[in-house]
């Protein structure tokens, strides 16, 4: 079996056409590491650069209304995760920064790609787009003839007639074709930690993930090696054995993606926008509103207010009843905005699901999903930041809101917090999923990358004997 590795190999040091294929492939990933590091500084030093000015201007605030504050808002920013150089996912899409303010949630916004010029359309060269697409051709090319050229040469039958036992052949014949992809494979995750590990201000930067992202890319490989050594096994000539193995790899990476993106958008729709919002404007007109004490969710909660604290009027009160009514009305809202933001993001999990439950079709899908997740570039984590941006802005709304109830009498006009007290309002932060939830999320992806390992994998030997 050594020998008949060595043999391949040589032969494969020897062709010409894997000796351009890799140095056309090298060149393109040193392309998309030189682009993606100099594009991931910079938007490193704009997210600390925004970050530290924009909490500057809410600290350097002088005395005002807290409520005049609440409305007059701030920004947060998505921290500018490290493997993100490596899989962009849909970061450059969904916006880098919210505009968080009293009595409103807002989406995220200033996309990347609304900077870009059209020619974005045609896609952006990354490591991860060399990895995921170019590959696989590499794999093709070094295995598509393995089993065909020994027929077309006449060898095959010589090999038989020295006893050469099939399934020895077969591991032989489909580690040659495996192991140079492994060996760059590698090197490139090898290359892309020394690169991250060396630059300041990495956030959240894990040779853990960088090494289940290697395995993960070398699993689909193993089912792309496995897949092309099988079809050179059927196939009668290294024609049709290079068209089918092309076929397969366009099946993979662009019919069933594409075929799976249509079914799920038009299973579980998504409104349109100006529906949304319409659902959230007529849920806060029948709601409780902060600046109105005249509504009806209003007047109730005056009459309940009174009745928990056992007075008669809200002048009585231990505080100031006008900020305790906004911040509930806050509450209320709030409350708005999750149960149609929950539904909403509903439809984006099922649209996922939908969207995964055809990985049966191509190891591709489970791999783009969890290439994505462990590098925080999906629409998970991004369901996940503007979650927490919420949470904080609630809790920005409460400490203004509190300072009203708190420190101003009732019927008080013109009252100001200090500006030192602007300064109090804690830092937003944001710490992504560890690495072992992210996986337990994508045991489903885990699990159909599995058989497909494992399917072809017994094909082999099933066919070796056969043969």
């Amino acid at each position: 079996m050594l020998v008949i590795i060595l043999k391949e190999l040589k032969e494969l040091i020897r062709d010409g056409r894997i000796k351009i294929a890799a140095i056309i492939l090298l060149i393109l990933l040193l392309i998309a590491v030189i682009t993606g590091f100099f594009q991931y500084e910079k938007s490193s030093h704009q997210h600390q650069e925004s970050t530290s000015k924009e909490r500057s201007i809410w600290e350097s605030q002088k005395a005002k209304n807290p409520h005049a504050a609440a409305h007059y808002g701030t920004y947060v920013f998505k921290p500018k995760f490290a493997l993100s150089l490596f899989d962009y996912g849909i970061t450059n899409y969904t916006g880098n920064s919210i505009f968080i303010e009293a009595h409103k949630k807002n989406n995220a916004s200033f996309s990347e790609a609304s900077d870009q010029t059209s020619l974005a359309r045609f896609g952006t060269l990354s490591i991860n787009f060399v990895l995921l697409y170019l590959f696989p051709l590499i794999i093709i090319l070094i295995g598509y003839n393995t089993y065909t050229k020994e027929i077309e040469s006449q060898t095959y039958l010589l090999l038989k007639s020295q006893g050469i036992h099939p399934i020895k052949l077969v591991i032989g014949k489909w580690f040659a074709v495996f192991f140079p992809v492994f060996m760059l494979t590698t090197i490139v995750f090898l290359v892309l930690g020394t690169i991250l590990s060396q630059i300041n201000h990495l956030e959240f930067f894990s040779w853990i993930s960088i090494w289940t992202l290697l395995g993960i890319y070398l699993l689909y490989y193993f089912i792309i090696t496995s897949l092309t050594v099988l079809i050179s096994m059927w196939s009668k000539s290294s024609g049709i054995s290079l068209v089918s193995s092309l076929f397969i790899w366009i099946s993979f990476s662009f019919i069933t993606p594409k075929i799976a993106t249509n079914f799920a958008n038009i299973k579980n729709p998504y409104p349109s926008k100006s529906a949304f919002n319409a659902k959230i404007e007529k849920d806060k007109k029948n709601g409780l509103d902060g600046h109105n004490p005249w509504n009806e969710a209003a007047k109730k909660l005056e009459i309940e207010t009174l009745n928990k604290y056992g007075v008669d009027s809200i002048e009585k009160l231990p505080f100031n009843y006008v900020g305790y009514r906004m911040q509930k009305g806050e509450e209320h809202e709030a409350e708005i905005y999750k149960k149609n933001y929950a539904k909403l993001k509903q439809i984006a999990l099922k649209q996922n699901n939908s969207y995964k439950r055809l990985a049966y079709l191509s190891p591709f899908i489970s791999l783009r999903f969890l290439s994505m997740d462990i590098a925080n570039s999906s629409d998970n984590l991004h369901w996940k930041f503007t979650e927490e941006v919420e949470k904080y802005r609630i809790q920005k709304q409460k400490f203004l809101n509190d300072d009203i109830k708190d420190n101003s009498i009732i019927g008080e006009r013109g009252y100001t917090m200090s500006s030192e007290k602007f300064k109090k309002l804690p830092k937003f932060s944001f710490t992504p999923p560890p690495l072992l939830e992210i996986l337990k999320d994508n045991k489903q992806g885990l699990l159909f990358l599995t058989l497909w390992l494992i399917i072809p994998f017994i094909g082999l030997f099933v066919s070796a004997k056969k043969i």
